[in-house]
């Protein structure tokens, strides 16, 4: 058992949690149910144990625009790979919930009306990247007769529901309205960032079959301008043995200057479309609550991504749940949620509309021209919900800027981190240095698969250093032992907290995804989740959760396991060493196991990216070790310590390991379309041969 001495160092607890919206859900549920849920705690411990009480209340407390009714919110007792289905004879359309607000029905049972959100009042503003171009805004009236416009000219041309429209396109107004008048027909939206590669965007669109592609017609980022049309002229011949598919659309990247796409085939500019539209009038296609809208595709590093279909009515209630109780949003939030459009965190960017918000869309790079452009915005638009990630927060570190000094930052409620384990040494420098005391600090993790979290922030209790804040309200999470590699079908086996483990949820969710796409797809979703353990979802994390806090520190992912001798123990303790006392002489590690077929033991191996003037040595080594053995343990040690030119990461900036994993075990890899730099995984193959290496064959 936990000790005083072990609870992490405290750095944040809201001054009044009986004012927050989390508050005011609880203290309705408990008259409801005439009951008592002292912390959090208890009442996620209630939430997963009484799963559809729980959701059914949810259902009725959030204002969702729908039509219909239902007789059983879900079977409990179905076998979570079964997929179940949720609020049956419920029907709602994404699109009509982002710009219009619903109102109580006159009997006060359910929510169908709806009302204008203030016509006049600015919904979404986009900022360029270094924001050299003048930003652009729109307002609730504007956005609304601009999808109008839109889903109008894309009726008349023949789409309709379950259809498919991607978007190649960067984070801006014109793919916001993409996504509306996509959805208000009733069809899947799907998008791409334009910095992804031929390969992989086709990758995607091959795997999708949509009828029209939306793509921008140039693109900006580190301050080159990107002619666009050689890229869309490849996509165009990748897509013409795609039948489903029409035309791509143009996008004008620059307002009012299009590029001429004349000589590009089965090309069209934007103007062009919607000059067939008979008019701009808005309508929506309800569809039943499990009924897809999205199509996300996970950042796998080897193979095709995985094309996982979201479902319309699971997502509009998590995201109530989610951003109105645990993330305090509102009709007075303003967002600003650093992304691409190729990752889920675009939701997050967007989503904010649901409940009348503001979003600040930017586009480019975040170093434009300089680190502090986003630490700018913040203050410029009195932003009080920043999504980032702990690359950019440890760039902010490294440059000495200290946003609370720099902006005025009163209105910045909550800053989410995600997208890699955020070390804790950032906690730390966040409040002690960063930003201000009052800002809550959200290292939050799911993602992609289930298009929400299963670690998250919360108002309720206080924030530790290290970790999420605790567990998903109604999303069943616990902590299984790991099976052995290969294993299927094992009946898993709980570990207590604080042990480390696998990630898993026990039972079904609103938020599962509906299918994947494809011949393959129900073999490719049982494999992804339900294979390893019977009867869970396998989310591939290895974590632990505090006895006491309940916060989950997540210690990388459960495929990266570093195992040599048997003690397990994830990456993210290593890099933890090195970025909190190495971060002078080293820019990032990569920790990975490599066991060969002719291996009985793993060994782990450290590749170090190096500053500039400074290099790998034996005395660099040695302070390494030695500070690991001192931070964790002699196990913990890597028996191998080498440079390397470069760390593979995502589109995204999330660094990888499998492959390299792979790669030093001696397998031969097809990288996916979703790395940044497949190149650098060349240079990993000299280490499967790694006892003839004294030191990298490259110069370093």
């Amino acid at each position: 058992m936990a000790s005083a001495e072990d609870i992490p160092r405290k750095l944040w607890e809201h001054p009044s949690p009986r004012a927050t919206e989390m508050w005011a859900f609880k203290e309705k549920l408990e008259k409801a149910k005439g009951l008592s849920f002292p912390t959090y705690y208890d009442l996620y411990t209630w939430s997963v144990r009484n799963r559809a009480a729980f959701w059914d209340f949810s259902w009725k407390y959030f204002p969702i625009i729908h039509e219909g009714s239902y007789t059983k919110v879900v079977d409990e007792s179905a076998r979570i790979d079964s997929i179940p289905s949720w609020f049956e004879g419920i029907q709602v359309n994404f699109a009509e919930n982002m710009l219009f607000t619903a109102e109580k029905a006159p009997n006060g049972s359910h929510f169908i009306t709806t009302t204008n959100k203030e016509d006049s009042k600015i919904v979404a503003t986009q900022v360029r990247e270094g924001a050299a171009e003048p930003a652009i805004s729109i307002t609730w009236s504007q956005l609304r007769q601009r999808t109008g416009k839109l889903l109008q000219a894309l009726k008349a041309t023949g789409v309709t529901k379950g259809d498919r429209v991607a978007v190649v396109a960067s984070n801006s107004i014109d793919t916001l309205v993409v996504f509306l008048a996509t959805t208000a027909l009733g069809a899947l939206f799907s998008s791409a960032s334009t910095d992804t590669g031929v390969k992989g965007i086709l990758d995607r669109l091959v795997q999708i079959k949509p009828k029209y592609v939306f793509f921008d017609d140039a693109a900006v980022y580190n301050g080159k301008h990107i002619d666009l049309r050689p890229k869309i002229t490849d996509v165009v011949n990748g897509l013409k043995d795609t039948v489903e598919f029409k035309t791509i659309v143009t996008l004008p990247r620059f307002p009012g200057q299009p590029v001429d796409v004349s000589g590009v085939p089965r090309t069209q500019p934007l103007a062009q479309l919607l000059a067939t539209a008979p008019s701009d009038k808005l309508e929506f296609t309800r569809v039943a609550f499990r009924d897809p809208f999205l199509v996300a595709f996970s950042s796998g590093t080897t193979g095709k991504p995985k094309p996982i279909v979201h479902g319309v009515g699971g997502y509009l209630l998590n995201s109530n749940k989610e951003a109105r109780l645990n993330r305090r949003h509102g009709p007075d939030s303003v967002t600003l949620q650093y992304t691409t459009t190729g990752w889920i965190m675009y939701m997050s960017a967007i989503s904010g509309l649901l409940f009348g918000g503001r979003t600040i869309l930017y586009d480019g790079s975040p170093f434009v021209p300089g680190p502090r452009i986003l630490v700018q915005l913040l203050g410029k638009y009195k932003v009080t919900h920043f999504g980032t990630s702990p690359r950019y927060l440890h760039e902010l570190r490294k440059n000495g800027i200290q946003p609370r000094k720099e902006e005025d930052l009163s209105n910045l409620l909550l800053v989410t981190s995600t997208g890699m384990v955020l070390p804790e040494s950032l906690f730390e420098w966040f409040y002690d240095d960063g930003f201000p005391a009052h800002a809550q600090l959200a290292n939050i993790s799911g993602g992609t698969d289930l298009a929400a979290c299963f670690g998250l922030e919360n108002p309720l209790t206080p924030l530790y250093v290290g970790g999420c804040q605790g567990l998903p309200l109604g999303i069943p999470v616990e902590v299984y032992d790991q099976a052995d590699e290969g294993a299927s079908g094992v009946k898993g086996t709980p570990v207590p907290d604080g042990i480390p483990g696998e990630l898993v949820a026990t039972a079904a969710f609103p938020t599962m995804p509906v299918k994947f796409l494809g011949d393959d797809g129900p073999k490719k979703y049982f494999d992804s989740y339900f294979a390893r353990f019977d009867n869970v979802w396998t989310h591939g994390d290895f974590i632990s959760i505090h006895p006491i806090t309940k916060q989950i520190f997540f210690l990388g992912r459960s495929d990266g396991v570093l195992n040599p001798s048997g003690i397990r123990f994830g990456s993210a303790e290593i890099y933890n060493v090195i970025e909190t006392q190495f971060t002078t002489e080293i820019v990032d590690s990569l920790c990975v196991g490599q066991r060969r077929p002719q291996d009985s033991d793993e060994s782990v191996i450290l590749f170090l990216l190096m500053r500039p003037g400074h290099r790998v040595t034996p005395q660099l080594v040695r302070r390494i070790k030695e500070a690991i053995r001192r931070a964790l343990s002699a196990r913990h040690v890597p028996k191998y310590v080498f440079g390397t030119p470069e760390i593979p990461t995502t589109v995204n900036l999330k660094k990888v390991e499998l492959p390299v994993k792979q790669i030093v075990s001696g397998k031969k890899i097809k990288p996916s379309g979703t790395l940044l730099n497949p190149e650098s995984l060349e240079y990993y193959y000299q280490f499967v041969d790694v006892e003839k290496l004294v030191e990298p064959k490259s110069k370093l």
